[in-house]
């Protein structure tokens, strides 16, 4: 398990413009980039001891968050 956030800056190098082209002209694709940052931001809390949560809830964050992380791939996907 690691304890660096995954940014999805990081995760997508090179699709920079493109993530923020569509939040600008898509409202889902931007509600899912804020969720996705929201949820990072928790899971990253819990990951480090901030924020502790039991591993049940952890992991539920995580797939949370991989279940965005593979929609928002998808959307940038079809549009790139």
């Amino acid at each position: 398990m690691s304890h660096t956030p995954h940014e999805l800056a990081e995760d997508f190098p090179g699709a920079g413009a493109q993530i923020h082209a569509l939040k600008l002209t898509n409202p889902h694709f931007a509600k899912l980039v804020e969720s996705y940052h929201d949820l990072n931001r928790s899971v990253h809390r819990a990951e480090t001891g901030l924020e502790p949560v039991d591993d049940f809830t952890a992991q539920k964050m995580r797939k949370e968050r991989m279940v965005l992380k593979d929609e928002i791939a998808g959307m940038l996907a079809k549009a790139g």
